[in-house]
């Protein structure tokens, strides 16, 4: 009964996310502010599997951000390559660019953290001085647009807004197979006691690895997307902080330790900020932004999702 319930539920938000949303909103201006808070939870479900996963809390996301859209960009319009197998490209290069911070993957904690965010200080000096590639601080004009898919326009609003939550429908699954792998519970189980792993035989410093690889491409893909929706770019936005700060405060609002609750929290703090903290402070309408995330760490430390199961499950309860 349980199992045919939580079917019929997946069911419904199937046919709401991609039915009901595109239909209703169509290319209106809320259907841009959702796909760029889909774009920050992409990001965020991509640090939560780093950090939940992993056991690494990272601030460098902006450099696989970055170095997937320039790859993509590049590819689509030096290379003459497609805008989707561009795309996919862009998150492997954000991969290989992931191999030069294999060696620090023996650092922990903030460590790591600083380290990390150090790469992605200098991937964005190299794209502001490779000039002759990347087009230096004057950036990439004219990127290409989305393709025509089955006669669908996906540079269009809706068809992005399709592109991207089928990205992060793929991206949560992956994450889902990964959690409940042999990998995943060795990765539980290092994150409770690395020495311990350590001891039964297990190679922490590769199952680390293997988490940055993943999260890297997921970032770098999103970064590729971004790319051909807004067809521009140039170093400062691309390795922007901006990309590292709201997907963790995405991820911590929503709970970064559900596979579901980055990409919530994306949608709720940034429409949220948009659509009703941007018009009651013009200027500054972070602070508010700011007061709700502290609000949710002191109300629910463990985020949003987690807080709706418990009340859920204590309405569901048979009292």
């Amino acid at each position: 009964m349980l199992m045919t319930r939580k079917s019929g539920l997946w069911a419904v938000l199937f046919v709401v996310v991609y039915g009901v949303i595109p239909w209703l909103l169509g290319d209106s201006y809320v259907m841009s502010l959702i796909i760029a808070a889909l774009i920050i939870g992409g990001i965020a479900l991509a640090w939560a599997l780093l950090s939940n996963l992993g056991g690494m809390l990272s601030f460098g996301h902006s450099a696989f951000f970055g170095v997937g859209a320039y790859v993509s960009a590049l590819l689509t319009m030096k290379a003459g390559v497609g805008v989707l197998p561009a795309m996919l490209i862009g998150g492997v290069g954000a991969v290989v660019a992931s191999f030069a911070m294999l060696p620090v993957l023996r650092l922990r904690g903030v460590y790591f953290a600083l380290a990390i965010l150090a790469y992605s200080i200098i991937f964005r000096v190299v794209a502001t001085q490779w000039e002759s590639m990347t087009g230096g601080s004057a950036g990439l004009a004219s990127i290409p647009h989305m393709p025509v898919v089955m006669g669908m326009d996906l540079s269009s609003r809706s068809g992005s807004y399709l592109v991207i939550v089928t990205l992060l429908v793929v991206f949560a699954v992956v994450y889902r197979l990964i959690w409940a792998s042999h990998y995943g519970m060795a990765l539980r189980a290092m994150n409770g006691s690395e020495d311990a792993t350590r001891v039964v035989g297990v190679n922490s410093v590769l199952l680390k690895a293997s988490m940055l690889f993943v999260s890297a491409f997921m970032t770098g893909v999103i970064g590729a997307f971004n790319a051909h929706y807004i067809n521009f770019l140039e170093p400062d936005y691309a390795f922007n902080g901006t990309w590292v700060i709201l997907p963790v405060v995405a991820a911590i609002f929503g709970g970064y330790r559900t596979i579901i609750g980055p990409i919530v929290g994306a949608l709720v703090v940034y429409l949220v900020d948009q659509l009703i903290f941007k018009d009651f402070i013009p200027v500054g309408h972070q602070l508010l932004l700011g007061a709700l995330l502290v609000a949710m760490i002191i109300g629910s430390p463990r985020g949003l999702m987690p807080l709706l199961e418990h009340r859920l499950r204590a309405r569901t309860l048979p009292r």
